[in-house]
């Protein structure tokens, strides 16, 4: 008897991309939803991964990228260099970067400095710490925005955990990437670190500790490929001439870098104006988040 031919499994494969540097990643503040533009360089950070992207033939049926223009902004010229500047592109809340609350706006190495490494740490790293949430009269709240006037404020996010901010992506990536995906849509996503690294924990299966450590470099184009269940099999960056392991392993460290303060006379550390929330009100927002309609 003849050996039955096994037809190999089909591999689908996403290319997702952290947006090139903005303008309050250059000045190391707390950006969250506010919509700032990338800089000279992270226009050049994104024209470089096209670069990279194209030299490896990758092509691309459909994109999908945030509301925030640092994120459109990163697509565009990633998809000049690739000359697919026509194909479908989808926006989304949904996509947007963690809402850093009341954090939205001030400089990482002097918050460390005011409220501690550790605690500015965990606003930033951890998995269920939500940083100080913003009140509902500030000018800073999503609903204030008209990119949000048809999304119900309830569900407009005032400061997220990590954990939020999955509940708050994984709808639309089960909803509508995932089918497109599986549809045999060759998908570019282009987001933000936060969400990027949610959905990688998802992913990778990895533990809230693990997640801690995990920063992604922007401007960096990474690929999972999925099997026909949509599994993970593996992921691995796009590196190029411009690009080798070391000076991706130098990018990782000085993303998770921002907030460490190497001022050598430190003053007292002091909580000013943070009450830390209580383990059963940390929950419940965080399960609020889950509740978050598909929209």
């Amino acid at each position: 008897m003849h050996a039955r031919l096994l037809k190999p499994e089909k591999i689908y494969k996403v290319v997702f991309v952290r947006h090139g540097q903005s303008a309050w990643n250059s000045s190391n503040q707390f950006t969250g939803w506010a919509d700032v533009p990338l800089t000279q360089k992270g226009i050049e950070q994104a024209r470089a991964a096209g670069r990279r992207l194209k030299a490896q033939n990758w092509f691309f049926d459909i994109a999908y990228t945030s509301y925030l223009k640092r994120a459109v902004q990163t697509f565009n010229h990633v998809a000049d260099e690739l000359d697919c500047d026509w194909i479908p592109t989808h926006k989304h809340w949904r996509l947007n970067e963690r809402h850093y609350g009341k954090l939205q706006g001030l400089n990482k190495k002097e918050t460390a400095l005011e409220y501690g490494e550790d605690q500015v740490l965990k606003w930033r790293r951890s998995y269920d710490n939500p940083p100080p949430l913003l009140d509902s009269n500030d000018e800073r709240h999503p609903r204030n925005d008209p990119q949000y006037a048809r999304i119900p404020p309830s569900v407009l996010p005032v400061g997220e955990s990590l954990q939020m901010t999955i509940n708050r992506v994984v709808p639309y990536w089960e909803d509508t990437i995932a089918p497109a995906v599986m549809d045999g849509q060759k998908a570019i996503v282009v987001g933000h670190e936060n969400v990027l690294r949610g959905l990688v924990q998802i992913f990778s299966g990895m533990s809230n500790d693990e997640i801690l450590a995990y920063n992604i470099p922007t401007a960096t184009p990474f690929v999972y490929e999925f099997d026909s269940d949509l599994n993970p099999l593996r992921h691995y960056y796009i590196l190029g001439e411009d690009l080798d392991e070391e000076q991706l392993r130098k990018m990782e460290k000085e993303v998770g870098m921002q907030s460490t303060s190497k001022h050598i006379d430190r003053p007292e550390i002091k909580c000013l104006d943070y009450e830390p929330i209580s383990a059963e009100e940390r929950d419940a927002r965080n399960t609020a988040a889950v509740d978050y309609k598909r929209i």
